[in-house]
């Protein structure tokens, strides 16, 4: 993780080992409330920097097209092994290489070019590879879009159930990446149920929240479940579907040779590493952290006069309306990266501003969660954001600011070992 004189990638490529060395020191030294970012462990880091990077492995274990699988073969059964045992699931697929591509993996294994997917509209906190029409996901089927009540910001099942019957989907599809609150599960798969439409649930965000057990979990109601193993999880970048078994052939036909050849080995036993840390007691109580520190930074935000989208949070995000204030997301994110904190501007439902502007930002605390901070710490944190905020215009402010995000975050190392 330091880079010296004496490091092999400094004596091999110097440019490349300054570019790692300013990334440890702006990881180090800033704030991360990017609620899609985290911190892995260095045994992730470890596996993931193996040598198992060397390795051709196209096809799954025992039925590779390459010799010489033996050991790369052990590590992909532990990663599917660990990943069904950790989540209840029957099948397990661990070599999508993100998160995208294990949603690309479903449809392909159960959707035809042409075919309805429903999902939540990307606007309101859903992904672009929920049919956003700039994905692939939008360009091959017909996607129509969901939406949150307009008053309460909140999903209406009654809603959804009606634009349902009405477009009769072949798939639906449930999960975000910025709503804050928890999903119904069973209601989404009666609707699915009652239309003859497969459920698809995209739980990348909040799968380290539903291992926690502080999220419902997916797994009893849903035909396919995608995921990333990043995020919550606290693993390697990476992707992975769960189903029930029935399913296994055509998905695995769909992730090699349907969408990917060779797959990563280093990042799938990086995976294992991931999974086995996920089944420590301890991770269930830095799940429980997590949603207890988010719950208290909104709480902060709202006393500071700043408008919550929903109203609240469930999960480990939460969204700012910045309306009220005057203020364009894009403002807003820049003015706290320039005191070190890290947020990303992000779209409130029915948002007027176009997406490189928007009129929010997204907060997150899985990072600051993984760094040890608790909710007593978010009271502070809180302060200094609304302080920037209300404040964005004036220097002096925004250089102490910088020098107590500095001093607030050097208490929490990321990895204190180093």
């Amino acid at each position: 993780m330091k880079e010296s004189g004496s490091s092999r990638l400094f004596k091999a490529d110097p440019e490349v080992a300054k570019a790692v060395r300013l990334e440890l020191e702006r990881e180090q030294g800033k704030i991360n409330l990017i609620a899609s970012e985290n911190y892995a462990s260095l045994a992730v880091l470890e596996a993931q920097g193996s040598i198992l990077t060397n390795k051709y492995a196209e096809g799954y274990p025992g039925r590779r097209y390459y010799s010489g699988c033996e050991a790369v073969d052990m590590a992909e059964e532990l990663a599917v092994s660990r990943a069904k045992e950790l989540f209840g699931c029957e099948y397990a697929n661990v070599q999508p290489h993100s998160g995208s591509q294990a949603n690309q993996a479903v449809y392909l294994s159960a959707l035809k070019h042409g075919d309805t997917l429903m999902a939540m509209d990307l606007s309101c906190g859903g992904h672009l590879s929920h049919g956003s029409p700039s994905n692939f996901s939008g360009v091959f089927f017909r996607a129509v879009h969901y939406g949150v009540d307009r008053r309460t910001e909140m999903l209406d099942y009654d809603q959804v159930a009606e634009l349902a019957r009405a477009e009769k989907p072949r798939m639906i599809v449930a999960g975000a990446s910025s709503y804050p609150r928890c999903l119904d599960f069973k209601a989404f798969g009666e609707i699915a149920e009652s239309v003859g439409a497969l459920l698809m649930v995209d739980m990348a965000h909040f799968g380290g929240l539903v291992v926690g057990r502080v999220h419902p979990d997916p797994v009893p109601y849903a035909d396919f479940v995608t995921g990333t193993t990043h995020k919550t999880l606290r693993g390697p970048r990476g992707g992975l579907v769960l189903s029930r078994g029935t399913y296994g052939d055509s998905l695995d036909s769909a992730v090699f040779p349907g969408m990917q050849g060779g797959p990563l080995m280093h990042a799938i036993a990086a995976k294992a590493v991931c999974f086995n840390e996920a089944m420590s007691p301890e991770f269930k109580v830095y799940q429980e952290t997590i949603v207890a520190n988010c719950r208290a930074l909104c709480e902060k935000m709202m006393e500071e006069g700043f408008r919550i989208v929903s109203g609240g949070t469930e999960t480990h995000l939460f969204l700012i309306d910045l309306r009220p204030n005057g203020i364009t997301g894009r403002e807003a994110q820049d003015s706290l990266c320039s005191v070190g904190v890290n947020v990303n501007m992000n779209e409130i439902p029915y948002d007027e501003m176009p997406p490189t502007v928007t009129s929010g930002i997204r907060i997150g605390t899985p990072a600051v969660t993984t760094r040890g901070m608790r909710p007593e710490h978010m009271e502070a944190l809180g302060a200094l954001i609304s302080h920037v905020l209300k404040n964005r215009d004036r220097q002096s402010v925004l250089d102490a600011a910088r020098s107590e995000a500095e001093e607030m975050i050097s208490a929490f190392p990321i990895y204190p070992e180093l």
